[in-house]
């Protein structure tokens, strides 16, 4: 299976994506946790039906020492008892943001405050920005039909 369009070699379109996965980057240096942005980068990804990027963030958790119970829960968080209280809080305003069109309205202040009661500014920034930076991404393998399975750890990064 090939990709439907290759992004990088349209001089516009690579351009503004090597500047996104610069975005990407830069998240990676922030506070916010690198197992709750893996773990929040993967939700995401299912929610939208994004196989390259669950690959991707599945094998990057894996690598980075994640359990493979809690990648498998991952789907299920809200009934599983393997994650802590404020990687609960990021999964519930990822969720939230991720399905802003099934009309809830985007995250709740009550969602808000459960994450702001676990992160700092920066932490909460960078989980926004995060969330918003895996929905593009996602949206643009799921319009390419970018292929899934072959990723190497840490090859983006």
């Amino acid at each position: 299976m090939d990709a439907r369009v290759n992004y990088f070699a349209d001089p516009v379109a690579g351009k503004a994506l090597k500047h996104l996965m610069s975005a990407g980057r830069a998240l990676k240096e922030s506070s916010l946790p690198a197992v709750t942005q893996e773990l929040v980068a993967l939700r995401v990804s299912q929610i939208n039906g994004c196989a390259v990027c669950i690959d991707m963030h599945t094998k990057d958790a894996t690598a980075t020492g994640e359990s493979v119970v809690r990648l498998h829960l991952v789907a299920a968080w809200r009934e599983a008892t393997v994650f802590t209280e404020a990687e609960r809080a990021a999964l519930e305003v990822a969720e939230q943001a991720t399905r802003v069109a099934d009309g809830a309205g985007g995250v709740s202040d009550a969602v808000w405050a459960r994450a702001a009661a676990h992160y700092d500014e920066e932490q909460l920034v960078a989980l926004a920005v995060l969330v918003s930076f895996m929905n593009t991404a996602n949206r643009l393998n799921i319009i390419a039909r970018q292929p899934a399975g072959d990723y190497e750890p840490g090859q983006f990064h």
